[in-house]
């Protein structure tokens, strides 16, 4: 009779074990949700992306025939080569390297000393800057926009690359703020006892912070190069503010402004007899839209494993 008895019970143990799983093994049925909310978030994310790749390759016709909904009927390669014609896809993608890469270089070195500094020293007013550096990553940049237009315009720096490098070189860059503090907690996590040994051998401060704390901080260096990086390249208004001219006319452009000027480049380069261009549909306007951010998706492709483990690393968890 107790055997009898024994029996429904490790049925149910073993159905509990499959759904639900134990401490050494993780059960079927919360698997099985857990994938279906990834999945559901990943459709979330990807959806416009993939819209975006299908609706670039149609040509016209498909555009206006209500059966083709996703798969083209012919991948109509035409459509990036009449956008890459009007955003003059080379010289912008080149001016957009220069403009995003400069000040992401200066803000890694620059944004490391000072994160090092306030993570190594004591000095009267240190948590007052602290303060003053969390209040101006919070004070919306519209607030400063104004005012830094008129300092550029007295330093005679407006509609060049100055306006984002001279603010870079002084710690003031774009998102440098969040940047520093990235750093300073990290730098709070290397063992104060190898700064210690390093100054016992020999080491003054500067050789401290360039052999132990810097190589120790290559995570932390990924994380603010990437995001520094796409904030710059993604940064549409203050590049046509600063750099572009937004009242006078500039040598410099990125692929980001130009998507923006995308419909008046595109009708003046259409105009140009013997073009060959149709007129503006959707599908020209995604195929813009990719070639804009196509750079950041390879980067981001190459770099995902190092950006994932670095992120886990510094416990940054993006935006």
């Amino acid at each position: 009779m107790n055997i009898r008895c024994k029996k429904p019970q490790i049925s149910r143990d073993k159905v509990k074990k499959f759904f639900l799983g134990s401490k050494d093994k993780q059960g079927f049925g919360k698997m099985t949700i857990i994938y279906a909310l990834l999945i559901c978030i990943g459709f979330v994310y990807l959806y416009p992306l993939l819209y975006m790749i299908s609706r670039s390759f149609m040509p016209l016709d498909d555009l206006l025939d209500t059966s083709v909904d996703w798969i083209p009927s012919t991948f109509y390669i035409k459509n990036y080569v009449n956008a890459a014609k009007s955003m003059n896809f080379w010289k912008t993608f080149g001016q957009s390297v220069i403009i995003a890469g400069l000040p992401t270089l200066l803000n890694v070195v620059v944004c490391s000393i000072i994160g090092y500094g306030f993570a190594r020293y004591n000095f009267r007013g240190k948590k007052i800057m602290l303060g003053i550096l969390i209040f101006s990553f919070i004070l919306p940049a519209q607030v400063t926009m104004m005012p830094n237009y008129v300092w550029y315009s007295d330093l005679k720096i407006l509609n060049s690359l100055n306006a984002f490098i001279l603010p870079a070189a002084l710690g003031q860059g774009l998102k440098s703020q969040i940047f520093i503090l990235i750093f300073y907690n990290f730098f709070r996590q290397v063992p104060q006892a190898l700064i210690e040994a390093s100054k016992i051998d020999g080491a003054g401060h500067f050789k401290s912070f360039v052999k132990i704390a810097l190589p120790s901080a290559a995570p932390a260096i990924l994380v603010v190069f990437l995001f520094s990086i796409v904030w710059y390249w993604n940064e549409s208004y203050l590049t046509q503010l600063y750099v572009c001219g937004a009242v006078s006319k500039s040598d410099w452009s990125t692929l980001v402004v130009s998507l923006k000027n995308f419909a008046d480049s595109y009708t003046t380069q259409a105009s140009v007899t013997g073009s060959g261009m149709v007129s503006l549909n959707e599908s020209i306007k995604m195929s813009g839209t990719m070639l804009s951010i196509l750079p950041l998706l390879i980067m981001y492709f190459v770099l995902q494993r190092q950006f994932v483990e670095s992120l886990d690393r510094t416990g940054i968890t993006g935006e």
